[in-house]
């Protein structure tokens, strides 16, 4: 079984350690995430184990011939021959193979004394490319590729024609395709539209070799991995199951844990003021030095919270009053350069309060229409109206490309933010991943991804009632995103937004409007329920029509009551589902931790000395009646879960 292995590797970078006797075996069937704050050494971790970076101590053991992809973030780029060339350079393994076999042939004409393991070795060479899919790698180089979002034209154009995110798409392609017995991938789903997502976590469910990716995708990490590993303070724990199991599994820990540092905090204070108010006294400087030691010892072992498990709210300017209805479009019509429409006579009426998802393939018109929404795009044909008092604010990923200046970061946004919000930036710069002295930093070093985050903050400071966002979670990791839809959530305006990040689209959206070349149609429920249409289309359950009827028509009303009576349903077994899972957590523990009571009371140590024996038995009391209370809303808890449709 192919496998990469670690045992206690170690890696530190100056005085900073990155890795600290960090074991973890990744073997045929492991179906794993890598998480950890920013920072954290992810993504050298995978560098270790893909063999670019040496550890300074510890061994990293691989077997013999095993095959290893690893898919870097960003920085790779392909030139010099078509799409297809290049993805057949993927197979370069079995051109390797091939070459031998005919130096094989050459030898055995000649009769030689080995002739035995040199067939042995023919035979075995036959079957590692049979079951390499040696024989259809046209057929495979053209199913990735067409799954991953690239048109059948697409496969005779240069490479050097495509764009950085398409050029990361080959990348990922070409580890794919080179049948793996491992793959190693850094935020795979970073350059990738909701489609080939989709196929994406279709293809990691059928993999037989092993995986460790690192995505802020939580929807597809949950469709996809069975165990999280997490990096925190150079150190690996492992947690059972999917994306979501691990961080209820890791907030019932946060209780215990933050209850410790705030009583550790509160320890180190009354130190601080014993030191700063006597240790200038004569008669007081033994007793500070003592206190000092104290403070030093707690100093060096004080707890962290882990930034991506800490919870952060942020609100944003009120919403200034508008009308009822907030956007009218008709007739919209555009092409470029004279060819077919990509919008074509697209109606639609967007009413206070709507959070509409503009969904489609890439090149169906989603960015277009927003442009046209935001007043960017004047050149199209048709009709457009906004509603009384509405005021739009637009961020799509050319916003950070206006960002230009020697002002710090912090220094921008305090010249442009509401009074009101001035105290809170610090803490909002936190949410969007600006942390500590990285709220200095000048415009004109900022990164790419960096300067994105701070146009989408800039926007979101501004009083306005209608937010027209392309793709505003790229860049941001899992706890941002999930500050961004908390905000988003309670905005008192209207959005519209495209996104291709699964779980932000159906926490967000309230409807839907799909775009495809020159068509559109609009559905009155969220994304959970646009996609369950779309099954049912496709399973001809219902028929394949368009759904463009006006919000008072009938049709639509009983649609959007169906769609409100599921969500709620939907709610509720979520809501309990989740109760269900944190009660199976805190009784696993509490069954753990009275097993060990009764362990200790089994020791000689303990039954032997009364107070101990006694101390330890009132402990057992307490633990058996709050696993008899859990275990009773558990039931209880199960129950109401059978009683919801």
């Amino acid at each position: 079984m192919a496998f990469v292995q670690f045992s206690q590797v170690s890696l530190a970078f100056g005085d900073r350690d990155i890795l600290k006797n960090v074991s973890v075996n990744i073997q045929a069937g492991t179906k794993a995430a890598l998480t950890g704050a920013n920072g954290a050494g992810k993504s050298t971790l995978i560098k270790v184990m893909a063999g670019l970076v040496t550890p300074d101590g510890g061994t990293r053991a691989v077997q013999k011939d095993a095959r290893i992809a690893y898919l870097p973030q960003s920085g790779l780029t392909h030139r010099g021959c078509t799409l297809r060339e290049e993805a057949d350079k993927a197979f370069a393994f079995g051109y390797a193979l091939t070459a031998e076999l005919e130096r094989i042939g050459d030898q055995l004409a000649e009769n030689p004394p080995n002739t035995k393991a040199l067939l042995a070795r023919h035979d075995a060479i036959l079957t590692e490319l049979e079951q390499s899919g040696w024989n259809h790698r046209a057929v495979t180089a053209e199913q990735v590729l067409i799954g991953l979002g690239f048109s059948h034209a697409d496969l005779e154009r240069q490479t050097e024609t495509f764009s950085g995110g398409w050029q990361m798409r080959i990348a990922l392609a070409k580890a794919l395709m080179v049948a793996p017995d491992i793959l190693l991938l850094d935020e795979p789903t970073n350059y990738l539209d909701i489609e080939a997502r989709a196929w994406l976590e279709r293809f990691l469910n059928d993999f037989t070799g092993g995986f460790l990716l690192v995505s802020h995708d939580r929807y597809f990490l949950d469709h996809t991995i069975q165990v999280v590993y997490e990096l925190f303070n150079g150190e690996l724990r492992k947690y059972p199951g999917n994306f979501t199991r691990y961080e209820q599994t890791r907030a019932a820990e946060l209780e215990t844990l933050i209850a410790q540092y705030e009583q550790q905090q509160a320890e180190i204070a009354r130190l601080e003021d014993f030191i700063r108010r006597f240790g200038v006294k004569a008669t007081k400087a033994a007793q500070a030095q003592e206190r000092q030691k104290m403070l030093d010892r707690l100093r060096a072992n004080e707890i962290v919270i882990p930034e991506s498990l800490k919870k952060m709210r942020i609100a944003f300017p009120q919403a200034p009053h508008a009308g009822k209805i907030v956007l009218t479009l008709a007739h919209i019509t555009k092409s470029y350069g004279g060819g077919a429409p990509v919008l074509r006579n697209l109606d639609l009426l967007v009413e206070n309060g709507d959070r509409l998802v503009v969904a489609g393939h890439n090149g169906a018109g989603k960015s277009t229409l927003l442009r046209i929404i935001a007043g960017i795009d004047h050149d199209f044909a048709g009709d457009i109206a906004l509603g009384a008092g509405v005021s739009v604010g637009y961020f799509s990923q050319d916003s950070a490309e206006e960002l230009k200046g020697s002002q710090s970061i912090l220094e921008l946004l305090e010249s442009e933010a509401p009074l009101e919000l001035i105290p809170r930036l610090r803490d909002m710069l936190g949410a969007f991943l600006f942390r500590g002295d990285d709220v200095f930093k000048p415009i004109d070093v900022l990164s790419g991804g960096e300067k994105s985050r701070v146009a989408l903050l800039r926007l979101l400071l501004h009083p306005v009632n209608l937010l027209v966002l392309d793709e505003p979670t790229n860049h941001l990791d899992m706890h941002s995103k999930d500050v961004l839809l908390d905000a988003l959530t309670s905005f008192g305006g209207t959005v519209i937004f495209v996104s291709h990040d699964r779980g932000f689209i159906e926490g967000l959206s309230t409807r839907v409007l799909e775009l495809k070349p020159g068509r559109f149609r609009t559905f009155p429920g969220d994304y959970a329920y646009y996609m369950r249409r779309l099954e049912d289309e496709a399973n001809g359950i219902v028929p394949a029509g368009a759904e463009t009827a006006a919000k008072g028509e009938e049709t639509v009303s009983a649609n959007k009551q169906r769609w409100q009576d599921q969500k709620k349903a939907v709610a509720e077994r979520r809501k309990i589902e989740r109760a269900v899972e944190l009660l199976e957590t805190q009784i696993a523990a509490a069954e753990h931790e009275l097993k060990e009571a009764h362990d200790a009371l089994a020791d000689p140590a303990v039954y032997t000395n009364g107070e101990k024996a006694k101390a330890t038995q009132q402990h057992i009391d307490r633990l058996t009646t709050r696993l008899d209370d859990l275990t009773a809303q558990w039931e209880a808890a199960a129950e109401q879960l059978e009683d919801i449709p």
